[in-house]
């Protein structure tokens, strides 16, 4: 027999409902958070004057000029716990916080050369960039999280071809202990791919190329990330393209990561173009979007990726990534403030 939910959990599932409601369409009065959630107005008030003691809404002036009694409005609080994102790249490092909405409160990015060096030493590098943000954004901060370019599990790094003496590598909780918060770890093209679809103007159903020093994807489905069961979906990087071709480090031959040049664009697009076109029929996404490119080259790539996509039918659309969506760091940070909104009182 299943017992029925107690008073504490219909509560914080209506606490997370409320604060859900102010997240998707700030700002609003309380008796509109009421209309839209189904909640009485004397429940909503309770919610969210506990909201407002936690520090996670603010209210404004009220609205005045209008019959009757004035709404005060409601809105995330821009001064409330934020997310700390954390990048491990090939040649680079970053670190970024972003507030309850998402908006980017501070952020550096540092070149790097680690490719040899004492994982143990660069994760002192990160927590020292991380508490350059920290301070310059001057928020409290609800957890972290690290994008790394490769597969990983629970919190250790499981293998970053690029970064070869990172496999078996507990990332995470060497970065929690060093920053004093929780901290959680993801592949950074899934990263890239949440940001895009928080913040980006893309549909709910697309591919994210990260293309770069290595190749991968977060693949987008119904508006849910997916991962696959082992979360080693989208190594793009990693699909041959080329049978028999040139070694690659996975043990693979002819993998699209070791035939993408991108000082040869013409032969770079023919695969990705080749790979790609193996996403969409296993897939069945209608938009591709490209991400992790310099300026100079991305919509030169992108038209000749297109080019190469042209004759698909359904016709895809190959976009290059908004650049306000902020990419695997934003997107790292960004996973934090989304938990806090699910569950605001923590799972207490």
């Amino acid at each position: 027999m299943i017992a029925p939910a107690g008073h504490r959990t219909v509560r914080r599932h209506n606490l997370a409902l409320v604060l859900g409601c102010v997240a998707e369409a700030e700002p609003l009065s309380r008796a509109r958070v009421a209309e839209r959630t189904g909640l009485t107005r004397g429940t909503v008030s309770s919610l969210v004057d506990e909201l407002i003691a936690a520090g996670l809404v603010t209210e404004l002036a009220a609205e005045r000029g209008g019959p009757g009694r004035p709404a005060a409005p409601l809105q995330l609080n821009r001064n409330g716990p934020a997310g700390l994102g954390l990048e491990l790249g090939v040649d680079r490092l970053g670190a970024c916080v972003v507030d309850l909405t998402g908006a980017v409160r501070a952020q550096r990015i540092v070149p790097s050369e680690h490719v040899d060096a004492d994982p143990e030493g660069v994760l002192d590098a990160l927590a020292e960039l991380a508490a350059a943000v920290r301070a310059e954004a001057a928020l409290p901060i609800a957890g972290a999280h690290l994008a790394v370019p490769g597969i990983v599990g629970e919190s250790a790094i499981v293998r970053l071809p690029n970064l070869s003496r990172w496999a078996g590598v507990d990332a995470a909780g060497g970065l929690a202990a060093r920053l004093g918060c929780a901290t959680g770890i993801a592949n950074e093209a899934d990263l890239a791919a949440l940001a895009e679809l928080w913040f980006g103007r893309t549909p709910a159903d697309f591919l994210y190329a990260s293309i770069g020093i290595g190749i991968g994807a977060g693949v987008v489905i119904g508006g849910e990330l997916f991962r696959g069961p082992g979360g080693r979906a989208g190594e793009l990087g990693h699909m041959v393209v080329e049978p028999g071709g040139p070694p690659c480090r996975c043990g693979g031959r002819g993998c699209l990561e070791r035939l993408v040049d991108l000082r040869d664009l013409d032969r770079s697009a023919r695969a990705l173009g080749a790979a790609l076109t193996g996403a969409v029929a296993l897939l069945d996404v209608r938009t591709i979007v490209l991400g992790g490119l310099d300026p100079a080259v991305a919509e030169p790539l992108r038209a000749a990726v297109a080019a190469e996509l042209a004759e698909l039918d359904p016709p895809v659309t190959v976009t290059v990534s908004d650049p306000g969506a902020g990419g695997a760091l934003r997107g790292a940070a960004a996973t934090v403030v989304r938990a806090v909104i699910r569950s605001p009182d923590g799972g207490r």
